[in-house]
This record gives structure tokens, C-alpha cells and sequence, in this order.
């Protein structure tokens, strides 16, 4: 089978004698940003922040924002009529609309996405509130009601905007008494407000509720875990059915994958990506925005979901006592990350090589001898790392194409390779500098990201059309997985040592593992 390593974040996924973790480290990288990854597009082919119907020209990207502000907002600057810098304080005066101004879409998207790298998300409500209020008059009793009419709309547009796509945010006690305070001055004395401000604040607590509703479940899903681990170690004999017992269909297999794949994405906010690299720019004399507080905690999750899938697959190859049956596990994996491929789930289909590769299991010659390797070297192919994974971002924007021209929910799903999405905005972030000489904060930075970061906003937006199996669904979340050490052990006991280097290594595990139980 080819050789398989590509190196992530100071991180390999597995050549054949390694282990598959990722970790996502977010402090303390010296590697610096290359090339741009990925097809060229131009801003007006981003990804828009969620549709609301109505509300915006659909034909043009720079509709509003690049008309003639230099003199109104003296801090912005621009480049064949695109903002490229400006004054932190100039920008935020770009993000308020105004009686005659709405900023575009784009723009309210990448500010508040960026922006977090230079002020915390409570202190910008804050300054906008502070803003929207001196500049409209909303604190004058006696203001003009027909201007009112004019700016309120505007104003709750604008919130609207930023409690649905970076809902998270409001998670801060701070942010919800700033958007009181001003919804509550927008809402006095008209009655079409005061429901528009109910919309807008009913639709946060439901993402809110939604957020604290997947995060108990994630809590009992690693209780549960944790007590069939404890199970385990206690009863080695009483180690749990094996994956076939339960689903002997690939595609069906695949499907459930894909259901947890795209609960897990939906549920990453946009923000999270930028949160989870602390400011590092020398020109930035702020400290993190992020300190003491879990900022990247459901992406984080998604990596580690990747890293139990690949444990999973690991074991239950090598716990198989009989090389026939071991070989028959290994097919069934092989299928199942073919089916992944077809659904457009490159995340599992990753994490499902990288377990096959890990150590314990390809050193199974014996067992490898009896299995069809010829789809797997296929697949393997299509995950190449060689010149900058070409095979893998070809497929993704097969996908991506699909997606966009799909007849049916099935043909929507795009689920990327997460670490090396990952690692395209880590180096893009690590590459180019959050402010320029002057000062300035570097706008043309924060497009590029913003446009990685809202293609997969559309990616995680899609629901999964497969039926639920919740049997299998359980399985997959809580089945006890071997340690690194003990598939090394079950591999042993699979296929003996080969060398005195392996019969070391059984020794001290045999010593080491069955010593503790």
C-alpha cells in the first residue's frame, strides 16, 4: 500500500507505524504562510452571511461599501476599489448604518469575523450601541419619528445579521445587556419594532438554547464513555460486539457517519476559527481577546471526533481474533470509506485511512495478505498529500460544484478534510500580518479569510437527508476504543513479533498492561 503522511500543524497523519491524533495547536507556531490554497475567487463570489429575503441586491459585491467614504471615514483606504486598511475606529464607523447607508453584507461579515483579533465582540456592541445612539439621536425623546423609521430598520438589520451568524457571541452577559439597551431604544413607541426586536432576540435564545442543548448531550455521550472504559479495563474479557455484529452494509455505515459529521460541523461557529489562534502579530500590543475563556471548544471537539473514529476503525481490526475475520473488517472499512467518498464526506474517509495505517494494524501482514487492497489504493490515491493534497481539493471541488447545482439534499453535502482546512487558515493567519507599518489594520487579510471561512459556513448549513440508526449511531459515539498500547498488544497477539525490537515491545506490554489489570 502507497506511502501516506501528510504533516498538519506540527502534527502526521499516520505512515503506516503511527498514530493518527490531531491536535489543533493554537499558540505558539513559527511556520510562516507560503502560497494561497485553493481556487481563486473574487469577493464578489463569497459566500454571503445568512439570507435574509428581501433585504439585499443580489447582483453587484460592492453595491454599497466601496462607494466614494474616504472623505466621510478619513481612516479607510483602497485599492482599485477595494478597501485594503484602515483605522480600527474607521472600520467600526463603516459597520453602522446610517439614514442613507447600509454596509454590505460581505463587509459585516468579515468585520465581524476579523475584527475579534483586535476587540473583544462585548467591546465592538458596545462602541456600535454608543455610536447608533450619539449619531441617530435614539437617546432624544424628541427625536424625528420619520427619521426613526428611517434608521431603526437599519440598525435591527444589522443585529439581526450578527445574532444569526455568530450567535455564540451573545453567550457573554455584556453582549446581551448592549443589544437590550439598544433594541430597547429602536422599539419605544412603535409597535412594528417592538415585534421585530422579539424576532430577533426569540431566534438567539433558540440558537443559545440549541448550543446548551448539544453540549449536555455531548456530556453524556463522554459519561457514557467513560464508564464503558472503565468497564473494560476492569473485564478485559468483556470487550464489546464488534462493528459487524451491528451494521454489515457500508453505505449504511457511511450514512450514520455523515449524520455525525454534519451535527458536529453545524454546530462550529465562524468566529471559532479566528478565536483559535490568539493574536500573535508583534505590532499587536493587546493582549488575546480569548484568554481564560474556551473560545474554540466545538471545533476542538470536531478534531477530536476525527481521532476516535480513526482509534475506532483501529480496533476494531485488531481485536478480531481470527486473521479471516480481520481481513473481513479491513474489506468492510475500505467499502465504508468509499461510500464516504461518494456521499462527499472526506472527514471520515480521512480519519478511516488514517486508521488503517496506524501502526498495529498495517504491520498485519498476514491478515493484509488476505484483503483486496486495490479500492483502498484508490482511495489512498485520492487522499495523496503530494503537491499540496491536488487529489484530494480536485474531489473537494467536484463536491463543492455539486453542491451547488444539486437537485437533491444528498448531492449538498461537502464535508472537507477538517485538519487541512484547518491548516489552510492557520497558515493564512500565521502568514500575513494582522496590522500594516503604519498601523493600519490589514483589511485584504481578513477578505482571504473570510472567504475560506464562509464556504465552509455553507458546507455546515447543510441537514443530513440519511435516516437515523440510533443503534448504530450509539455505537460509534460510546464503543470503549483501545489505547495506543493496547492495540499495539492486540496487534502482538494477532501476528507475533517479527524482530527482537517488536519482541521488546510485547514484553514490556504484556509487563506493563496486564500487570494494571
Amino acid at each position: 500500500m502507497a506511502k501516506f503522511l501528510v504533516e498538519l500543524l506540527g502534527c502526521t497523519l499516520p505512515e503506516k507505524g503511527s498514530s493518527p491524533r490531531f491536535e489543533v495547536r493554537i499558540w505558539g507556531h513559527t511556520d510562516h504562510f507560503s502560497e494561497r490554497h485553493g481556487d481563486k475567487k473574487s469577493k464578489k463570489d463569497m459566500p454571503q452571511t445568512p439570507p435574509f429575503p428581501g433585504a439585499f441586491p443580489t447582483s453587484g459585491y460592492n453595491k454599497n461599501l466601496y462607494q466614494t467614504k474616504e472623505e466621510a471615514y478619513g481612516g479607510l483606504y483602497y485599492h482599485d476599489n477595494s478597501l485594503v486598511s484602515g483605522s480600527l475606529e474607521a472600520l467600526i464607523q463603516h459597520l453602522v448604518p446610517t439614514v442613507d447607508y447600509y454596509p454590505d453584507r460581505t463587509y459585516i461579515f468579515t468585520f465581524l469575523l476579523s475584527s475579534r483579533l483586535f476587540i473583544h465582540p462585548h467591546e465592538l456592541m458596545s462602541k456600535v450601541r454608543q455610536l447608533c445612539v450619539e449619531q441617530q439621536r435614539l437617546s432624544d425623546p424628541q427625536a424625528d419619528k420619520t427619521r426613526l423609521r428611517k434608521i431603526a430598520p437599519k440598525v435591527l438589520q444589522l443585529l439581526t445579521e450578527w445574532t444569526e451568524t455568530f450567535p455564540y457571541d451573545f453567550r457573554d452577559e455584556r453582549m446581551m445587556r448592549s443589544l437590550k439597551e439598544l433594541t430597547h431604544r429602536l422599539a419605544s413607541g412603535d409597535e412594528l419594532y417592538r415585534k421585530a426586536v422579539q424576532q430577533v432576540t426569540q431566534g438567539l435564545i433558540r440558537k443559545l438554547t440549541a448550543l446548551s442543548q448539544y453540549e449536555e448531550a455531548l456530556a453524556k455521550i463522554n459519561a457514557t464513555l467513560t464508564d464503558r472504559l472503565a468497564v473494560l479495563k476492569a473485564k478485559p474479557q468483556s470487550i464489546q460486539r464488534d462493528v459487524l455484529s451491528l451494521c454489515s452494509d457500508p453505505f449504511t455505515l457511511a450514512q450514520q457517519l455523515t449524520h455525525i459529521e454534519l451535527e458536529r460541523l453545524s454546530y462550529i461557529g465562524p468566529e471559532e476559527f479566528i478565536q483559535a489562534f490568539g493574536p500573535k502579530d508583534p505590532l499587536d500590543n493587546d493582549k488575546s481577546c480569548f484568554g481564560g475563556h474556551k473560545k474554540a471548544g466545538n471545533l476542538q471537539t470536531y478534531v477530536e471526533w476525527f481521532n476516535r473514529l480513526s482509534y475506532l476503525v483501529a480496533t476494531e481490526i485488531c481485536m478480531a481474533v481470527k486473521k479471516k475475520h480481520r481481513a473481513r473488517v479491513i474489506e468492510f472499512f475500505i467499502d465504508v470509506a468509499r461510500e464516504c467518498f461518494n456521499i462527499g464526506n472526506f472527514n471520515s474517509l480521512m480519519a478511516i485511512i488514517s486508521g488503517m495505517n496506524m501502526s498495529p494494524v498495517s504491520r498485519l501482514k498476514k491478515t493484509w495478505g488476505k484483503v483486496k487492497t486495490a479500492k483502498f489504493d484508490i482511495l489512498e490515491h485520492q487522499m495523496d498529500p503530494s503537491s499540496n493534497f491536488y487529489n484530494y481539493r480536485t474531489a473537494l471541488r467536484g463536491a463543492n460544484q455539486r453542491s451547488i447545482t444539486a437537485h437533491s439534499s444528498r448531492e449538498k453535502i461537502v464535508i472537507p478534510f477538517f485538519s487541512l482546512l484547518i491548516k489552510d487558515i492557520y497558515f493564512l493567519n500565521e502568514g500575513c500580518a494582522n496590522r500594516l507599518p503604519s498601523g493600519h489594520v490589514n483589511f485584504e487579510k481578513f477578505w482571504e479569510l473570510a472567504k475560506q471561512v464562509s464556504e465552509f459556513m455553507t458546507w455546515r448549513q447543510v441537514e443530513c437527508p440519511f435516516e437515523r440508526d440510533r443503534k448504530i449511531l450509539q455505537y460509534l459515539l460510546t464503543a470503549p476504543v483501545f489505547s495506543e498500547d493496547a492495540l499495539c498488544l492486540a496487534s502482538y497477539e494477532s501476528e507475533g513479533p517479527e524482530n527482537t525490537m517488536e519482541k521488546d515491545r510485547w514484553k514490556s506490554l504484556r509487563s506493563s498492561l496486564l500487570n494494571r489489570v
